[in-house]
C-alpha cells in the first residue's frame, strides 16, 4: 500500500487530525467532505438544567447567541477535544468522557438533569434512572462530493479515516457514484457502529481500539504497513 492516508471529517476537526497525523510522522491528506451549518433552535429555560451534555465540539461553535443563557452551566463532554472547545468558550468542564457518549452517560450519578446539544444526526442514549436528557438540535453538516483528484488516487490505494457513520455511508455512496473500486481502499473506523455504516467489499475494513483519534491514526499507520490482500 502506498501509505496515504486521507482524513475526510469537517473542519476544524479535519485539520486536526491531519496535524496530529503528520506530527507522528505519517502522510495524511485532509479533505473534508462535510460542511457544518447552524441550525436555528429554541433555547428552553435554562434553570431548568444542571449543565450541557455535548458530544461534538460542533455544539459550541454552533449553537450561536442561544448559548449565551447557558454560561455558569457545568459541561459534560464526550472527549478530551470537545472539553478543550467548552473551556476555550468559557465553560467549566464537569466531566469527559473516554469511549463515546453512551458510556459517559452511563456513569452518571443521578440526580441530574441535563440539555443535550446535538446535531441532526445523532445516536440515541439510555439513560440511567434519574438522569433526565432533553435534546436540542443546533447544527447539521453538509455532505460534499469527493474530489477528482482525490477520487484517481484512492482507485489505486489509500487509507481513509471514517469517524462518524455519516461520514462511512456517504463516503461509500461517493466511491460507488465515482468508479472508485472498493476492493482498492482501506477504511480506518474510530467504532464498531461505524464501520458497520461503510458496508463491505473494501480492501480491509478495521475500528481504533478505542474512540480517540491517536487510536485512530494508530490503525491508519498499522495498515499501511499491511500487505495487500492475496
Amino acid at each position: 500500500m502506498s501509505g496515504t492516508i486521507y482524513a475526510i471529517r469537517s473542519e476544524p476537526g479535519c485539520a486536526a487530525t491531519v496535524a496530529a497525523g503528520r506530527e507522528a510522522g505519517l502522510a495524511i491528506i485532509g479533505c473534508p467532505l462535510f460542511e457544518v451549518e447552524p441550525v436555528a433552535w429554541d433555547p428552553p429555560a435554562p434553570e431548568r438544567f444542571d449543565g450541557l451534555l455535548l458530544g461534538s465540539g460542533n455544539a459550541l461553535r454552533q449553537a450561536g447567541p442561544g448559548l449565551d443563557a447557558f454560561r455558569g452551566k457545568r459541561i459534560f463532554a464526550v472527549g478530551a477535544a470537545t472539553a478543550k472547545a467548552a473551556e476555550a468558550a468559557g465553560f467549566g468542564v464537569a466531566a469527559v468522557g473516554r469511549s463515546g457518549l453512551q458510556s459517559l452517560v452511563t456513569a452518571l450519578r443521578p440526580p441530574l438533569r441535563l440539555l443535550r446539544l446535538a446535531g441532526e444526526e445523532h445516536v440515541p442514549l439510555r439513560r440511567p434512572l434519574g438522569v433526565l436528557i432533553e435534546t436540542r438540535v443546533v447544527y447539521r453538516t453538509v455532505a460534499l462530493p469527493i474530489p477528482e483528484a482525490m477520487a484517481s488516487a484512492l482507485r489505486k490505494d489509500g487509507v481513509v479515516l471514517l469517524h462518524s457513520a455519516a461520514a462511512a455511508r456517504h463516503f461509500a455512496s461517493e466511491c460507488d457514484r465515482l468508479g472508485v473500486p472498493r476492493s482498492a481502499v482501506s477504511l480506518a473506523a474510530l467504532g464498531r457502529r461505524i464501520a458497520a455504516a461503510a458496508g463491505e467489499g473494501w480492501s480491509a475494513l478495521r475500528c481504533a481500539d478505542e474512540p480517540r483519534d491517536a487510536a485512530l491514526l494508530a490503525l491508519a499507520r498499522d495498515m499501511c504497513h499491511e500487505p495487500p490482500p492475496g
